[in-house]
């Protein structure tokens, strides 16, 4: 995964594997209605992901990612920030 390619139910599913040792297909976390907490990922499972996505992607996605209580909210939190971090222009210092 780089910078710029959105994130996946499919790639989600590979972390909360990774980072939390919960074994979800990626049609689980793309349920309407699905929480991280009724899917056997608790705080500290999700915060793992999101520290991981950090150093993949080389980004801060911040608290909002943290907080997340939904596969579909952090993937809507990454995927924004990745946006932001493309439409930032070479040079220009994140946040100017």
């Amino acid at each position: 995964m780089t910078t710029g390619t959105p994130l996946t139910y499919e790639t989600l599913a590979m972390l909360v594997e990774e980072c939390a040792g919960v074994a979800l297909r990626p049609a689980d976390l793309a349920e309407p209605g699905a929480v991280f907490k009724d899917l056997g990922v608790d705080s500290l499972g999700t915060l793992g992901i999101v520290s991981e996505l950090e150093n993949r992607l080389g980004v801060q996605l911040g608290k909002e990612a943290e907080e997340a209580a939904a596969p579909g909210e952090l993937l809507a939190v990454v995927n924004r920030r990745l946006t932001e971090e493309a439409g930032a222009p070479t040079g220009t210092p994140k946040g100017a």
